[in-house]
């Protein structure tokens, strides 16, 4: 059986005991009419609480390696790493919640992340942020903030209705984020990882094509189930990465997913068919650790709307997740 998600109460209650709620400023978030970088960092710390780390994901470990284009992925952009000269990339695994002590046998470990560096000729870079769950809970980051609000409202002794009961009940998408099934992997190297905002890829004949990011284990898709999941150690998933990659590459295929007539571009609430063509990208391989895992950390900021010609968002969201991280970089130096 997999391992799923605690129960909406449980889980809420769960996020609220993590870490100090900060309701002041949950309340001026929730006064304002748009979402700001800051307040949508301030929503995620009023969730996980305050700490020197990232707002979410906050416990992870970068290792280093390459990505190689396939054959054709030039057609599909004009991007200098879809061409026919691998580069070298930054990899970053890590848990979902926005605790640096969060157990990765812990269901607020899941959805994991996936955050791809691509070094790019004359010290240019692009980066890819993805995560183990095809789908996104809020359809803009205005109703990404109000969830958060909702979540860091719903403690313990929060009345019933709870705000986060009563969010739920009229954002379905949200309420099957947080209770869909998310199983512990036996490695980050058998999980899949979504990218699930969209992205136009423009080619040299200057053809444009909509999709969003899957990158597919090679090693194919292991979970553990419930029992084998409470043998692990709190550390397993970093320590099993690190011991795998001694002794060979951890491959991922790079793979977009192409929209298709009236799919939406501008929400990643909305999952499209699987049975949507694709197209593979290329392959990652994840090769070493890094010699200095903490100050690799503390360095690294990877932004999705980095990208480079060939490549421009699509979503919205893009654009006002990359504006908030840099708040959360600043505020762990």
């Amino acid at each position: 059986m997999r391992k799923t998600l605690p129960s909406l109460a449980a889980f809420a209650v769960a996020l609220a005991c993590s870490g100090t709620l900060l309701a002041e400023s949950a309340d001026k978030v929730a006064a304002a009419q748009k979402s700001t970088p800051t307040q949508l960092v301030d929503a995620l710390n009023g969730v996980f609480g305050k700490h020197p780390a990232r707002a979410v994901h906050a416990k992870g470990i970068v290792l280093e390696g390459t990505f190689t284009p396939s054959d054709t992925a030039k057609a599909i952009s004009k991007a200098p790493h879809l061409q026919d000269t691998s580069v070298p990339v930054t990899v970053r695994f890590s848990a979902f919640a926005g605790i640096p002590t969060v157990s990765d046998t812990d269901g607020l470990a899941s959805p994991r992340g996936l955050a791809v560096k691509f070094h790019l000729a004359g010290g240019a870079t692009t980066d890819i942020v993805a995560h183990s769950f095809n789908g996104f809970p809020s359809a803009t980051a205005d109703d990404f903030r109000d969830l958060l609000i909702a979540l860091s409202q719903s403690g313990p002794d929060a009345a019933k209705p709870t705000p986060l009961e009563t969010y739920l009940g009229t954002h379905p998408a949200a309420k099957n984020f947080l209770t869909a099934p998310k199983p512990a992997p036996i490695s980050y190297a058998t999980l899949p990882f979504f990218g699930v905002n969209t992205f136009k890829f423009t080619n040299a004949a200057n053809t444009a094509t909509y999709g969003r990011y899957q990158f597919l284990p090679v090693a194919g898709e292991h979970y553990l189930s419930d029992a084998e999941t409470a043998k692990q150690a709190p550390d397993y998933l970093g320590n099993e990465i690190q011991e795998r990659v001694k002794h060979g590459p951890v491959k991922f295929k790079l793979v977009l997913q192409i929209a298709d007539a009236g799919d939406k571009l501008d929400d990643p609430s909305v999952t499209w068919p699987k049975q949507r063509k694709t197209v593979e990208l290329g392959t990652l391989e994840v090769t070493k650790t890094v010699a200095d895992n903490d100050a690799a950390q503390k360095q690294l900021m990877f932004l999705p709307s980095s990208v480079p010609a060939g490549i421009e968002t699509a979503d919205p969201m893009i654009d006002a997740r990359s504006a908030a991280y840099p708040i959360s970089f600043g505020r762990r130096q």
